[in-house]
């Protein structure tokens, strides 16, 4: 049995949200030849429905590393402390950079979000040659949005900002140092926003729980993932694999380099490694 971690966004499904059937089939073959399949990403759980009801995997690790599940089971789960996630929403307010809270419970917009936050969407669904993207609304490219619940929660495992520039990702790291600071942004790892996790906790220290939770190694792991925040995801797992459509950096750090996520990558990724 092999312990599978795949990336969700540029690796299960495309930056449009498309699940391609190859990786449908692929995820299906390998549980069925007794391989465990785990989600390995920035989303929360909340973020993870649809996908969950497709797929039936194995668990999540999500949030980047704040949250791990197994058949059911929370193994690990460590949010934003209350008292800085009200200082991290005060900073956005104070520089009018429009956000939402990552809670398992459901994404918590901010006030200005559905006019703040639609150039972005927009651009990153065009990236993915997404058919008409600047006519689509924010509630069209994203789910799980909640519009006017409370913003001071303690229930957060990342907070994600739309970027006026890229010195606001620099201004945040250094104004809160104490969480994990990053930009996304789809293909060409463009940065269009930028997030705080939690400090501390990156993919790779949850592979780590995981694997102790389910007794097997590192020799055990097989990671799949498309930009430079997975690598340590790779280096965490005993092999590893990038996507044809990902980043240089993480290319370079993978074992493999299968085909793009929309050309059967994690198919022919699976296939490379016999899992399927």
């Amino acid at each position: 049995m092999m312990v599978v971690l795949v990336d969700v966004d540029g690796t299960l499904v495309d930056y449009g949200n498309r699940l391609p059937e190859s990786a449908r089939r692929a995820v299906g073959r390998a549980r069925a030849n007794g391989h465990r399949v785990y989600a390995c990403t920035g989303r929360s759980k909340a973020e993870m429905a649809a996908i969950d009801a497709e797929l039936a995997l194995d668990g999540l690790i999500g949030a980047n590393g704040g949250y791990v599940e197994s058949d059911g089971a929370v193994i690990f789960h460590r949010g934003i402390p209350i008292e800085v996630e009200r200082r991290v929403i005060d900073w956005l307010h104070d520089r009018h950079l429009p956000f939402y809270l990552e809670s398992n419970s459901g994404l918590y917009v901010s006030e200005d979000f559905r006019e703040g936050a639609r150039a972005a969407l927009q651009a990153y669904v065009h990236g993915q040659g997404t058919p008409h993207a600047d006519e689509l609304e924010v509630d069209q490219i994203m789910c799980g949005l909640v519009f006017g619940g409370e913003l001071y929660r303690d229930d957060v495992n990342k907070v994600s900002f739309v970027l006026g520039s890229y010195q606001d990702h620099l201004d945040s790291a250094r104004a809160f140092p104490e969480l994990e600071a990053h930009t996304w942004g789809g293909v060409g790892e463009r940065a269009l926003f930028g997030d705080l996790g939690v400090g501390g906790i990156d993919k790779a220290a949850s592979v780590r729980l995981l694997l102790e939770h389910l007794g097997a190694t590192s020799a055990d792991a097989i990671a799949f993932g498309d930009t430079k925040i997975d690598i340590p995801l790779f280096e965490a797992c005993g092999a590893s694999c990038c996507m044809g459509s990902g980043g240089e950096e993480a290319k370079a750090a993978a074992d493999f380099v299968t085909t793009g996520v929309d050309v059967d990558g994690l198919w022919n990724g699976f296939v490379h490694f016999g899992l399927v």
